[in-house]
């Protein structure tokens, strides 16, 4: 077990064994996964057991090797939980969360001011149709209950049987209003609206306190029914406003990014004569030197700008040289970018350490660039190799600067290592043809073309194979058998 993991598996057990929501942070300070756990101990502890290492999927290994810190937030039950965790997920979009995807599980209740006469609806979607909306709401009971109360209360509409009104004059039955609306005017009614909105978020402690004085009294005069419906009203009350707290908890941890100040950052410790709000960065990915391919990503202001992002594929070296490759890829990008007249980049960065900044300065200068500054992020001590300076620079794990690289090394990376697998995918696919007998090239990419994939192929009636051309009745049956046996 690593340094790391072993004082993070002894801050778990110091965590409480209650109910909460755990958030797993990655050296950047980024939240890459939420959970909820029924005892933040034990959950949490669970992790960073080294006999669960091996059980582990692609997915939780992954996750594990990029967990540098968490936190937790302990709540009073499983639902407050379940609901806590919907919120962060949305909040901060985590990259190993696939759950939680919209709030369509929760119940949300929404008015619409720009109504005459405005009525509280429940929904399980949020719209983009100019109503407010309050929630979501864990427990849909909690909240129709505290609904007809605050109709009680304020004299508001609120969502029941029956159509639209067609008249002022709306039914008690129907529309569960305790007052005919023709007796009050459309400002007093929008006040009382608005009064009944503020209860909505949050703000209904003197209700919950006078509720509880009736149940009391309720209590105390025997009348046992009626103090239950109070003890229901108030523990619907309390939900609401619990509900309010959290979603203004999760506002409150949204990350804030000044990607302006981090660029001036980077200028000032690169000691640039110009702010990089252009920057490119490349990365190269393979395996044991095959299938070789490069990424140029683009941030600019702080932010990637995806049109500009490019993967190739390795011409000219053999085997795993990182180096050379570094090369190759920065000569063709800047190569092309001079003749199509392309606007060049205030900064370029590689993924490594001295080799790869003077190689990546070799090819920029074979082009005539050499006012181009680079610079190298290497993973190991995140120290930055920059043309002119003798030593890397190691910046404070804080820094703005180093946290614009390295979300640029990052996003170079990843989008490498997607299009090695794509690669990847593809060859296998296609081997499965080469070792079909009496199949030529010409035959298999014929196939390959009629059928789009492997899988479609696999799929496919003898008929059909066979109506390609060059594959007749017998082979097309052959092949059909030797794709169903792998």
């Amino acid at each position: 077990m690593s340094v790391m993991n072993a004082s993070l598996k002894a801050k778990a057990r110091e965590l409480p064994n209650k109910p909460g929501v755990y958030l797993m942070r990655d050296r950047l300070g980024r939240v890459i996964y939420v959970g909820k756990a029924r005892s933040l101990r034990k959950r949490v502890s669970q992790y960073f057991q080294p006999s669960r290492a091996m059980r582990w999927d692609p997915k939780t290994a992954a996750l594990m090797d990029s967990i540098a810190d968490f936190e937790t937030f302990t709540v009073h039950s499983e639902a407050e939980a379940l609901l806590l965790e919907g919120k962060l997920i949305k909040e901060f979009k985590p990259h190993y969360n696939i759950l939680f995807k919209d709030d369509k599980r929760f119940l949300l209740v929404k008015v619409n001011l720009n109504e005459t006469y405005p009525q509280f609806k429940f929904a399980r979607l949020k719209k983009n149709d100019g109503a407010r909306y309050f929630g979501p709401f864990a427990h849909g009971g909690a909240v129709k209950l505290a609904l007809q109360w605050i109709r009680k209360k304020y004299g508001v509409l609120i969502q029941g049987k029956g159509g639209a009104p067609k008249t002022r004059d709306l039914k008690y039955s129907n529309y569960l209003v305790p007052v005919p609306l023709a007796e009050i005017p459309r400002e007093e009614y929008l006040r009382r609206v608005e009064l009944a909105c503020r209860f909505l978020e949050g703000a209904n402690r003197e209700a919950q306190e006078e509720i509880e004085t009736q149940m009391r009294e309720a209590a105390r005069l025997r009348q046992f029914e009626k103090a239950a419906e109070l003890r229901d009203v108030l523990a619907s009350l309390r939900d609401i406003a619990r509900a309010a707290r959290e979603r203004k908890f999760t506002r409150d941890l949204t990350p804030k990014i000044d990607r302006e100040a981090e660029v001036a950052e980077l200028q000032r410790v690169l000691n640039l004569p110009t702010p990089p709000a252009h920057i490119e960065g490349f990365d190269i990915s393979n395996i044991s030197g095959t299938l070789s391919v490069a990424s140029t990503v683009c941030f600019r202001d702080g932010k990637p700008h995806k049109a500009h992002y490019r993967h190739y594929r390795i011409r000219t070296v053999t085997g795993s040289d990182d180096v050379a490759s570094i090369a190759e890829v920065v000569g063709r990008r800047y190569a092309r970018l001079q003749a199509e007249g392309g606007a060049l980049p205030d900064l370029v960065m590689v993924d490594g350490g001295a080799g790869q900044v003077h190689a990546a300065q070799a090819a920029l200068a074979a082009l005539g660039l050499t006012e181009l500054p680079v610079i190298g992020l290497a993973k190991q001590f995140e120290e930055i190799y920059q043309t002119g300076r003798a030593e890397p620079l190691r910046l404070e794990r804080d820094s703005p600067a180093l946290h614009l690289v390295q979300r640029l090394r990052d996003e170079a990376h990843r989008f490498a290592n997607a299009y090695h697998q794509k690669l990847r995918k593809r060859r296998i696919q296609e081997s499965v043809l080469d070792e079909f007998p009496g199949l030529g090239e010409k035959r298999k990419q014929a196939l390959l073309q009629q059928f789009g994939s492997i899988q479609r192929l696999r799929q496919a009636p003898v008929e059909e194979i066979a109506s390609v051309k060059g594959i007749g009745p017998k082979l097309a049956a052959a092949l059909q058998a030797f794709l169903a046996a792998r």
